[in-house]
C-alpha cells in the first residue's frame, strides 16, 4: 500500500530513551528533552516502518540559520535528518553538536 509523502498525525508519547512525556503537535518527530526518535515511518506520519528501532541523535548542523539533527537507527542503521524547534532542549543540541566529530 502506498502512502502520502507526509501525513500529519497528532500523537502524544512517552520517550523510550529518557521517559519524558511528549505532547505531539502533528509534526513532532523526536523527544524535545533528549532528541532521540523512533524508526516508525517510511514517509513522515505514516507509521508503516516495521523496524521500530530507537534513533540516536548523532550530529547537528546549521543550514540557512536553522539547526537540524541527524538521527541514526541503532537497530538497522537508517539515517534521517529532522529540524530542531524552539521547544527542543538546546543544551542537548549543543551536546550532540559537540559529538559530531565522534559519530
Amino acid at each position: 500500500m502506498l502512502s502520502k509523502k507526509f501525513q500529519r498525525k497528532k500523537e502524544n508519547f512517552v520517550c523510550e530513551n529518557c521517559g519524558q512525556m511528549v505532547n505531539g503537535n502533528g509534526y513532532t518527530n523526536h523527544c524535545p528533552q533528549c532528541l532521540w526518535s523512533k524508526h516508525v515511518d517510511i514517509n513522515p506520519g505514516d507509521r508503516m516502518e516495521k523496524c521500530g528501532g530507537m534513533m540516536k541523535p548523532i550530529s547537528v548542523d546549521l543550514k540557512n540559520g536553522k539547526y537540524g539533527v541527524l538521527h541514526k537507527c541503532i537497530k538497522c542503521g537508517f539515517k534521517k535528518k529532522n529540524k530542531i524547534i524552539d521547544d527542543d532542549n538546546f543544551d542537548m543540541v549543543i551536546k550532540v553538536a559537540g559529538n559530531n566529530k565522534q559519530s
